[in-house]
């Protein structure tokens, strides 16, 4: 692995509100003399534009990392620990070592190199808008293939917010094991389930 002291690689998570599903994060070092036109927060672009800046970035940026943390991580360990956890595992991905990480939000986890927490990074840093963008295409993909293996619950359309027809289908079906049981209105289904029997 090889280190080159202006190496900047920026890193976000995607999922961390969802009810379901994995949290995913992306680190990416992006290649000053290859710019990518258009990054920004992933959640102002359409799911279109999202895919095609995935390619672009892929194929332009020095490197970059994709990791999640598991249902059942979150569930042990609370989903802010399993997003830090994510990020990490992200980074670590790398083929390049970056000289320093910035990540998106209040706090970053630790990480074997200089890093700041940037509020609002992923619609000002670039190399995080860059990692916004591959953590919510991945997680998305993850979300339609829990819908294929879990069928009933709408995941492919709400990606496992709390909406309210994910609401109603856990009222319905009860919770899978995609679900987070962690989660309050998981846990309360549960519950109803469990009295029910």
């Amino acid at each position: 692995m090889r280190s080159v002291s202006s190496l900047l690689a920026g890193v976000d998570e995607a999922g961390r509100g969802p009810l379901a599903g994995p949290v995913m994060a992306a680190a990416v070092i992006l290649d000053p003399e290859a710019p990518v036109t258009g990054l920004a927060d992933s959640k102002v672009l359409t799911a279109s534009r999202r895919a095609a800046l995935e390619e672009e970035i892929k194929a332009r940026a020095l490197a970059w990392g994709l990791a999640s943390a598991s249902v059942e991580e979150i569930d042990r360990c609370n989903i802010l620990e399993a997003s830090m956890l994510a990020m990490q595992r992200a980074v670590a991905a790398l083929p390049l070592r970056p000289a320093r990480v910035c990540v998106d939000g209040n706090r970053c986890p630790p990480f074997p190199c200089p890093a700041e927490a940037v509020v609002g990074g992923d619609a000002c840093v670039a190399a995080i808008s860059a990692a916004s963008i591959l953590a919510k295409v991945a997680r998305d993909r993850e979300m339609l293939r829990l819908d294929a293996a879990h069928p009933g619950y709408g995941f492919a359309c709400h990606k496992g917010y709390a909406t309210l027809a994910h609401r109603a289908a856990l009222a319905r079906l009860g919770p899978c094991a995609a679900h987070r049981r962690s989660f309050r209105p998981v846990r309360a289904s549960l519950a109803r389930f469990a009295l029910h029997r």
